[in-house]
């Protein structure tokens, strides 16, 4: 059985640009109740506005999709909770989609960086959607065939160089998806991890304590919409697991070949300016 989006009750983290904007307005289009959540009050409230544009519906068809905005830090355990409730509230205690979208990167060699870099790197990227997580199972196992979708990274499958705290935080991420849908498949709950390439957002404008001058540096590139219409395709089917892009996709099967060639190559690439 397949995710249906019409009339699905939906969380969904970093809501406020990129990859998460799109897909708020890809699952509001398509008939779904969102639960947005997102740090920036302005950026949500420009959300809220762009979609209920878009999703005006017809008169002989209009769209049942609602988006209901949640500001706050998903790190804090308070806001998680205040997510949930909103969520029950919404639901009635059901929940059939939930989206761990949020996330930050941090670019410079691991010698130089300071505990803290790392510390908040893990707490976005892991712990903050690991605690989500546990509060929504239990709204999960009354869903119509539910999803939990993890968005990480093909450095979720293969490090790189000078994003060391990133790729600890996704392949955490991965690790921890993995076991959760051998542990949650007798609920009938499916875990998606949605692996993209190198992005086009405003992801590397919000990277933590980093030099301005840090290269960005990847296998290919897509735009958010882009990767939105492939996350909400791989949901829909109940896929366990998408690596985007060809070249990340050449990067994550050429490292299970031969990771020394791998491991020449990516050294190779850092920034000439170290």
């Amino acid at each position: 059985m397949g995710f249906q989006t019409e009339g699905a009750i939906a969380i969904l983290t970093g809501a406020s640009s990129g990859i998460g904007w799109e897909l708020a307005r890809l699952l509001v289009q398509g008939g779904a109740r969102v639960i947005a959540v997102a740090r920036r009050r302005e950026r949500l409230q420009a959300l809220r506005d762009a979609v209920m544009t878009q999703t005006s519906g017809t008169a002989d068809r209009p769209s049942r999709g609602v988006l209901t905005a949640v500001e706050g830090d998903i790190t804090e355990p308070e806001v998680r909770q205040r997510v949930i409730d909103v969520a029950h509230e919404i639901g009635g205690g059901r929940l059939d989609l939930l989206i761990n979208n949020a996330g930050i990167g941090a670019i410079g060699s691991f010698e130089s960086a300071t505990e803290q870099r790392m510390r908040r790197v893990m707490e976005v990227n892991f712990f903050a959607p690991v605690e989500l997580t546990r509060l929504a199972i239990p709204l999960l196992k009354q869903g119509q065939a539910p999803v939990i979708c993890n968005v990480s990274s093909v450095l979720g499958h293969r490090a790189v160089p000078d994003k060391s705290e990133y790729c600890a935080s996704k392949f955490a991420l991965h690790g921890w998806s993995d076991a959760l849908r051998a542990e949650l498949y007798p609920n009938g709950i499916q875990v998606t991890l949605v692996s993209p390439s190198t992005t086009r957002s405003e992801f590397f404008d919000a990277v933590i304590d980093s030099a301005p001058r840090e290269k960005r540096w990847g296998l290919g590139s897509w735009p958010p919409d882009r990767v939105a219409r492939a996350t909400l395709r791989a949901i829909r089917r109940r896929r366990a697991e998408v690596i985007l892009s060809c070249g990340g996709k050449l990067l994550v099967y050429a490292d299970r070949v031969a990771p020394p060639l791998v491991n020449l190559a990516v050294a190779s690439r850092r920034p000439e300016h170290r």
